[in-house]
C-alpha cells in the first residue's frame, strides 16, 4: 500500500449511490418500457417474463467479456430482438434508462456529495469508474445535484465498453486525471470487480465499502487494503494529499470474519 495518495475514484453503485425502491416509480418505467417496444401486453408480466430473462442471459456475456454493449446493440441483440427494429434503435437509449428506473430510485448514500466536496477541497482529484447500462442517467443526475464540477473524470463502462475488471476503464481515468495509479486509492462495494480491477492497475490504496450484509470470501487477490463502513470515512483516512491516517484503517477481516 502507498500512502502518497492523491486522487480517490469512486465505484458509483452500491458505494456512491444506492437504491430507494418506490412501487410507483418502478411501474412506471416497466409501463414505459413496454410501450417503447410496442407490445399490448402487460407491463409487470412483459418485464419479469421476457425481459428479465433475456437480461440474465446479456449479463453472462458482460461479465464474461469484461465489456457494456452499446445500447442499440443491447436492445436489438439480447432484450427486444424480435420486435421492431426500426423502433428499438429509435428508442434504445430511452429503453435503457427505463430499464434502470425498474430496479428503484437512486440517490447519493448519506454524507456522500459532503464528503466529495470536502475531498475537493483537501486538494484531492476525485473521479467515477462505473458499470452500468446508458449513457443518458449519469449526465442527468451530476447536473441535476450540481455534482459534476467535483468529478475530474467520469468512465462508465456504457460510454468505453469496458466494465471493471477490466484494466482499461481504470487507465482511461488515470491517463484523464493525469494522477499515477501509485498515488491513487478505488473504493468500491464489490471486491471481484473493484478490487481487483484497482489492484490490475497498481493502484496505490484499495477500500472495500461495506454498508450492508454482502458477504466475500477474502482472498490474496481481492483482499482491499481496509474497510469503512460509512461512507464519511474517507475523511478520517485522507486528512490532506500525500497522507494516510492509517491508524483510522479497518482491516477487511473485520468486515468478513473468518474469510467472509
Amino acid at each position: 500500500m502507498n500512502t502518497d495518495i492523491r486522487a480517490i475514484y469512486l465505484d458509483l453503485g452500491d458505494t456512491f449511490r444506492i437504491i430507494e425502491k418506490d412501487e410507483a416509480y418502478i411501474l412506471d418505467a416497466k409501463q414505459k418500457i413496454a410501450q417503447m417496444c410496442g407490445t399490448d401486453e402487460d407491463p409487470v408480466k412483459f418485464y419479469d417474463e421476457v425481459i428479465t430473462p433475456r437480461y440474465d442471459e446479456y449479463r453472462k456475456w458482460a461479465l464474461k467479456y469484461f465489456c457494456e454493449a452499446p445500447e442499440q446493440v443491447l436492445w436489438r441483440r439480447w432484450l427486444a430482438y424480435d420486435f421492431d427494429a426500426n423502433r428499438i434503435a429509435k428508442y434504445a437509449s430511452d429503453l435503457t434508462y427505463e430499464y434502470r428506473r425498474t430496479k428503484g430510485r437512486r440517490v447519493v448514500v448519506e454524507g456522500g456529495a459532503d464528503t466529495v466536496k470536502e475531498l475537493n477541497r483537501r486538494g484531492f482529484a476525485v473521479g467515477i469508474i462505473s458499470d452500468l447500462v446508458g449513457t443518458k442517467e449519469v449526465d442527468e443526475w451530476l447536473d441535476h445535484d450540481g455534482l459534476r464540477p467535483y468529478f475530474k473524470t467520469v468512465q462508465q463502462s456504457s460510454v468505453c465498453y469496458v466494465r471493471k475488471p477490466g484494466p482499461a476503464i481504470f487507465y482511461y481515468a488515470i491517463d484523464e486525471v493525469g494522477i499515477s495509479a501509485e498515488n491513487s486509492a478505488f473504493l468500491g462495494d464489490n471486491l471481484d470487480r473493484d478490487i481487483i480491477g484497482a489492484k490490475a492497475v497498481n493502484m496505490g490504496m484499495t477500500i472495500a465499502a461495506k454498508w450492508g450484509a454482502k458477504k466475500y470470501t477474502l482472498t490474496e487477490e481481492n483482499r482491499p487494503d481496509c474497510v469503512i463502513f460509512a461512507f464519511p470515512q474517507l475523511l478520517d483516512l485522507f486528512p490532506e494529499p500525500g497522507k494516510v491516517n492509517t491508524e483510522k484503517m479497518i482491516m477487511p477481516e473485520t468486515a468478513w470474519p473468518g474469510g467472509k
